[in-house]
């Protein structure tokens, strides 16, 4: 899906937002990085910045822009900077500030904002639907084989029928793209598979138990579903439900702690999914804060079911360890995806 028209930066200016904060250490120093989401139509990008580099962007714009109503939160001299109701305002205040950077074209085209928000690097003016990998071999000819998608195949489907608007997730094979429907104005994630690491990979077996276990997913309201899937020469399409209330890891993240009867409504409908799952004989092996998303009404949904194992009775048992490390555990039986569960709801309260 290479439809996009790749558009110079330097004629538009951003829209910006700082979505989150995080808390870092450095040689035994702690300080707060700020992550400034940057989109200029459909390009859209990561900034991570320090207060101190906000303080001085500032004063660099201030001197040179004197009549300019610039303000940005002060320094605290006194007090603990860690505070997280002090970290919100502070966040709120550098918010304000580069939004009111990019309201103006002057301050928005100045040099020093562009490189503040890396609008001149040149990855951030591609295809959002291509990969650097992709980017990097472009001169060479796919060997590819066609991947029997069963049931889920549309052989009708292409990428022209969608209109890919950003890119919402990052994995080994290939990223997760918000989409449009052409045909309906309805919104995807359509989830893009370099098919050449797929086979280099021999990971046929795992996209193709994802792909049943999505199938499946549709009977379940906890479980994001697949519609249908497609290819091309080069890549594997799956289309998949678009899920909009943002991953539980950056709720959590933001909150540090749910409430109890929060975390309980969240761990009953994570259980129902686990449940459902294992009435079918499916184990779901990589719980995890980020591989549980909310929708608008704020119900979870489970996803990335790559890891899954099929055919589990519940006296049978597996012997691998698989998942992602901080979180990994040996796959006994299918009563460990509840168990791992029960860890995620202590943790969370």
């Amino acid at each position: 899906a290479k439809e996009y028209i790749k558009m110079d930066l330097k004629e538009s200016c951003p829209s910006v937002s700082i979505p989150s904060s995080d808390e870092h250490r450095e040689k035994k120093k702690r300080f707060t990085v700020y992550k400034v989401l940057v989109s200029v139509g459909r390009n859209e990008w990561f900034v991570f910045r320090r207060y101190a580099e906000f303080d001085k962007l500032y004063n660099t714009l201030k001197k040179q822009f004197p009549t300019m109503n610039l303000k940005i939160p002060a320094k605290r001299i006194f007090g603990d900077n860690f505070d997280p109701d002090f970290i919100k305002q502070r966040r709120a205040g550098l918010n304000e500030f580069i939004q009111n950077l990019v309201r103006q074209p002057e301050l928005c085209n100045h040099p020093d904002v562009r490189a503040f928000l890396q609008m001149d690097n040149p990855k951030h003016q591609s295809d959002p639907s291509e990969d650097e990998d992709e980017r990097s071999n472009q001169k060479l000819n796919s060997t590819s084989q066609n991947i029997n998608l069963g049931p889920s195949g549309n052989p009708h489907a292409k990428p022209t029928d969608f209109d890919f608007l950003k890119v919402i997730g990052k994995g080994s094979f290939g990223k997760v793209l918000l989409a449009k429907r052409k045909l309906d104005g309805k919104f995807y994630a359509v989830k893009v598979l370099q098919k050449k690491v797929v086979l280099n990979r021999k990971e046929q077996k795992h996209i193709m138990a994802e792909r049943n276990v999505l199938l499946k997913n549709v009977k379940h309201p906890f479980l994001v579903g697949l519609h249908y899937s497609f290819q091309t020469t080069e890549k594997l399409y799956f289309v998949l439900d678009f899920v909009n209330g943002g991953e539980l890891f950056f709720h959590l993240q933001r909150e540090r702690s749910f409430p109890e009867h929060r975390a309980r409504f969240y761990a009953a409908e994570i259980a129902s999914a686990l449940g459902y799952l294992h009435s079918i004989n499916i184990v779901y092996r990589d719980l995890k804060p980020e591989n549980i998303l909310l929708d608008s009404l704020g119900h979870v949904v489970l996803t990335d079911f790559g890891l899954c194992k099929e055919g589990i009775a519940i006296s049978d048992t597996t012997a691998t360890f698989c998942g992602t490390p901080e979180f990994e555990r040996c796959g006994l039986c299918t009563s460990l995806s509840t168990l791992g569960l029960g860890f995620r709801s202590f943790m969370s309260c």
